[in-house]
């Protein structure tokens, strides 16, 4: 205990950690303002060695085994809350340097996906039933960032639906197209785009059971000459598309396969073609998962360093013609999915048990408190092969987001479906022309301008 209590006396700087000792002992580290106050009980004497070296590996299993407790209303949140404000003593130890080390050094192997060891990978976190995540998700099953324009009042549905507004917006969509959803989920994307756009969409997922639910989505919507789910990787992906969108999928790739993912991009792109990337990044240089996301949570996955994206955009020629980064946005999506959860927390416990509820506990809190005292965050990118593929400016991506969405365009229906269809084609069509139009005064006053130098 006293090795443990030297590296507490010396990370604890805001708040305070009541910490009692498997004889009972109470120890009483921190004080300080501007911090939570927690109170734990350690019932294991082999945490007092096994904390000093993982200590963000060893304190999640502990909670998933009833090794560590809690008391006074005070629970892991609390407890990860109190370790995320005082981050860098625990970053200045010299046991945890070590271990920092040996991950950076073997990241690339950690990171190894293969096809089928994807596939796993993929299984191990989404393949655990849908059920387990209708508890905590919005009704569409959106599991990325959700867009908040006011976090105090938006609910978790209405960011959802506004994440999806503003991707259509960018892609500038037009009735016909064809579109690739690379990690497709369970959905929510493509369907989204295929009734309000008219827009072909095919999706793709290595997890087996959401595009099963995908499938099922279809049928009921009465949208299956339009949506294509299928169970692939991204390098199986055949065909040549208009657009490409991939929202929370590029964490999954791995470091070693950024170059992999871009040269797909690019090659089922067409001509004219460019991809919208929605994904998890870091504020800091490159450098490893966690260890218990790693290993329980996202197995192969790796959130990248924004230097490392545009390495592998550089090396596959690909332009990076807009880039928006939503800072907060993840943390009050998190904090809307680990409330939900916690509310329906013994349907989750008679779904999958007492340990996964604390391991999944742990994974929301800790991701949530990432985003708002840690690194993360969320960057959002167009890539195109070409430079004119995107419009100039980007007023067009706010007028389109925020433009009242036509009804939905339905093929069956009879003719009252038919004719608004119809009608929201056209008002589709006018607004990209118009697009277009600007488009290419911009670059018609642009050559022109070049000339009169």
């Amino acid at each position: 205990m006293r090795l443990l209590s030297g590296l507490l006396n010396r990370m604890v700087q805001k708040g305070t950690l009541r910490l009692y000792d498997v004889r009972g002992q109470l120890h009483i580290y921190g004080g300080g303002p501007q911090g939570p106050s927690v109170t734990a009980r350690i019932h294991d004497p082999n945490l007092y060695s096994s904390l000093l070296f993982n200590p963000e590996l060893v304190i999640g299993e502990a909670y998933m085994d009833g090794s560590i407790t809690f008391e006074d209303d005070t629970g892991i949140h609390d407890l990860l809350h109190l370790f995320a404000v005082n981050g860098e003593g625990l970053a200045a130890h010299p046991g945890h340097r070590i271990m920092r080390g040996v991950w950076q050094a073997t990241r690339r192997l950690q990171q190894r996906n293969p096809l089928k060891k994807a596939a796993a990978n993929a299984a191990h976190h989404y393949d655990i039933g849908a059920d387990l995540y209708r508890l905590f998700l919005d009704k569409d099953l959106n599991y990325s960032c959700a867009f908040f324009e006011d976090p105090q009042n938006d609910t978790l549905e209405r960011a959802q639906h506004n994440k999806l507004r503003r991707m259509a917006a960018k892609l500038q969509l037009r009735p016909g197209m064809r579109v690739a959803d690379i990690g497709c989920g369970w959905g929510s994307a493509a369907l989204f785009l295929a009734r309000n756009y008219g827009v072909h969409v095919t999706g793709i997922s290595p997890a087996g059971q959401q595009i099963e639910v995908a499938q099922a989505r279809a049928r009921s919507a009465r949208l299956t000459s339009r949506l294509d789910f299928r169970q692939c990787d991204y390098r199986e992906l055949e065909g040549s598309y208009d657009r490409i969108v991939s929202i929370g999928m590029m964490e999954h790739v791995g470091a070693g396969y950024f170059d992999t993912f871009f040269s797909t991009v690019r090659e089922r792109l067409t001509p004219e073609g460019f991809a919208f990337i929605h994904c998890i990044g870091r504020m800091s240089p490159p450098g490893v998962t966690a260890p218990f996301m790693r290993k329980y949570i996202f197995p192969g996955g790796y959130v990248p360093a924004l230097s490392e994206v545009f390495a592998a955009t550089e090396r596959q020629r690909l332009w990076v013609a807009d880039m928006e980064v939503l800072r907060l946005h993840y943390y009050y999506t998190l904090r809307h999915w680990r409330q939900r959860f916690t509310a329906r927390r013994a349907e989750a416990a008679a779904l999958h048990g007492e340990r996964f509820c604390r391991m999944w506990e742990f994974y929301l809190s800790a991701a949530e408190l990432g985003f708002l005292h840690g690194t993360n965050m969320v960057f959002q990118i167009l890539v195109s092969p070409r430079a004119d593929a995107v419009p100039i400016q980007r007023d067009y991506m706010s007028d389109d987001a925020r433009a009242p969405l036509a009804p939905p365009v339905r093929k069956s229906g009879g003719a009252k479906a038919r004719k608004s269809a119809g009608t929201q084609a056209k008002k589709l069509l006018k607004r990209a022309a118009a697009r277009k139009a600007g488009g290419k005064a911009e670059r018609a006053a642009a050559k022109l301008s070049g000339k009169t130098r």
